[in-house]
């Protein structure tokens, strides 16, 4: 009888090479697609139910085979969040008095120092989908009045000890620990906050979505 019986129960054919296994995927396959993905959500290319859906099979896929599908509707990632990383300022200072409020959320780039003078007007720092180039990122907090709102993200630690409160105080809502997840910024608050609040809590993302990747401690 010619030919040979594969693992598969197929014959194969003698004169054809020898079928390869599929490459398993990696931590870092699954990782670039898990960025990818999130980037297409963010620009409105995906909705949040496909982007949960995909996300949940990316960080179950077992082959490349698995993952190359979730990502061949969508733009590489060079075309959607450009060909390189902008540079973190050194300082960024905003100087309010009874205005809007400060809000950075989306994909802004963590300067390494960030100086709040506020009087009467609230500040939101959504660390959600921010672009974190370094370790540490110093808040000097000159602020009266309203609410500073920190929302976190795994790996993301914020520090309160430096801050001074006069007739305020601290709501922190730390998110479950998981030690899987590497330290990606420490956010230290130093300054005066007088009346109101400053809340920090984790976004309401579920943890799925954020990839598991080594990473360097922070001190």
């Amino acid at each position: 009888m010619s030919g040979e019986i594969s693992p598969t129960g197929k014959r194969t054919d003698p004169g054809s090479p020898p079928q390869s296994p599929e490459l398993r995927a990696s931590h870092a396959d699954r990782d670039r697609v898990v960025d990818v993905l999130r980037i297409a959500a963010g620009d409105g290319l995906l909705t949040a139910d496909e982007l949960d859906e995909r996300l949940e099979a990316a960080l179950s896929a077992r082959t490349l085979s698995e993952l190359a599908p979730l990502t061949a509707d969508l733009p590489p990632v060079s075309a959607t969040a450009g060909a390189t990383v902008p540079e973190a300022k050194d300082v960024v200072r905003f100087e309010q008095v009874h205005s809007a409020p400060v809000v950075r959320t989306g994909r802004w780039v963590v300067p390494r120092r960030l100086e709040l003078a506020l009087t009467f007007c609230g500040a939101k720092l959504d660390f959600t989908d921010a672009v974190i180039t370094h370790d540490t990122l110093r808040i000097d907090v000159g602020m009266t009045g309203k609410t500073l709102k920190l929302i976190t993200r795994p790996g993301v630690v914020i520090d309160t000890d430096g801050l001074q409160l006069l007739h305020s105080r601290v709501k922190y809502r730390r998110p479950p620990a998981h030690p899987d997840t590497a330290p990606a910024l420490r956010v230290e608050l130093v300054g005066l906050k007088t009346f109101g609040r400053v809340v920090v809590r984790p976004s309401r993302r579920p943890f799925r979505w954020w990839p598991r990747r080594p990473g360097r401690s922070v001190s």
